[in-house]
């Protein structure tokens, strides 16, 4: 029983930082918005949130901090996506590989030239029984809650998923398609750094250049795995949490495991994921595809 709980608690615990990348995903993939610069946004989060509760010695505005960082990113990816029509991969290919050098030098700026930030003061938990369970993933289960409650029950919701659809049609009835794109995309960014956040003051207390590593991607096959829906790409992430899960259960236990092979179950997962379901998964119709005003 104390193995099941160990495992629960793991699986709950690594999902975590998935979750609110994947949902960053849904919410800027479903305004049309490819947005692969989730795993970008996650590191700019993740040393924005160390960095600033160790100054202030306050989590929540370490929190906070790192939302407001992944969103200034996604500000540029919104820019170049939707103002300049660029192409949205490409943009957010740019962000993955700027964000570890600028999360780098940020951290060396702030710490006096160390490559990691100090132990940084950690977002408090909830204890249920036996299983400790830390507040940010309370929140991102909330936040899942929420955006599917935005998406489908409110007319936002309608509007932000016929501007995936149909932007052209929504703009003839007056939607500003821009200015849902923009936003979704701000929300995205803003996700995807607390996910950052929920890694480096919620399970690891410090920032390190491998704090987020791959993350992002694998929130991104969460993203398809679940169908571009919020309960699904959370459903997702607990799968690929349990992987992880897996890695240190085993990796403590007694089982013969070599480590190479145990690290590469949740990367393995992810790439078994999308051979099996990318094809059957079918994103919103303008997804990745820019939008100029009058086009047809």
């Amino acid at each position: 029983m104390e193995s099941i709980i160990l495992l629960l608690s793991i699986t709950l615990m690594y999902s975590t930082p998935l979750v609110f990348g994947a949902l960053g995903g849904v919410i800027s993939e479903r305004s049309g918005v490819t947005n692969i610069g989730i795993e970008g946004m996650m590191v700019i989060g993740a040393v924005a949130a160390a960095t600033a509760s160790y100054f202030t010695g306050n989590p929540w505005i370490g929190f906070l901090a790192a939302g407001a960082a992944g969103a200034l990113v996604a500000l540029l990816h919104a820019v170049a996506s939707v103002s300049f029509a660029a192409d949205q991969t490409i943009s957010g290919v740019a962000i993955n590989m700027l964000a570890p050098g600028i999360a780098l030098f940020a951290c060396r700026f702030f710490f006096d030239g160390a490559a990691m930030s100090p132990i940084a003061t950690k977002l408090p938990g909830a204890v249920f029984g036996n299983m400790s369970i830390n507040i940010t993933t309370i929140i991102a289960l909330l936040f899942a809650v929420i955006m599917w409650f935005v998406l489908y029950k409110t007319k936002w919701g309608l509007r932000i998923r016929a501007v995936g659809e149909h932007p052209a049609a929504a703009d003839t009835l007056g939607i500003n398609v821009y200015r849902v794109r923009y936003a979704c995309v701000l929300v995205s960014g803003m996700l995807a750094g607390f996910g950052g956040a929920s890694m480096t003051i919620a399970i690891i207390s410090q920032f390190t250049q491998t704090a987020i590593s791959g993350h992002g991607f694998i929130a991104m096959a969460a993203v398809i795995f679940g169908k571009w829906h919020p309960f699904g790409a959370y459903g997702a992430c607990l799968l690929f949490g349990f992987t992880q899960a897996l890695v240190v259960v085993l990796g403590g236990g007694n089982f013969i495991v070599p480590s190479q092979i145990l690290s590469m179950l949740p990367y393995v997962m992810t790439i078994v994921v999308l051979i099996l379901f990318v094809g059957r998964s079918v994103a919103p119709k303008a997804d990745g595809v820019p939008y100029v005003k009058g086009s047809r």
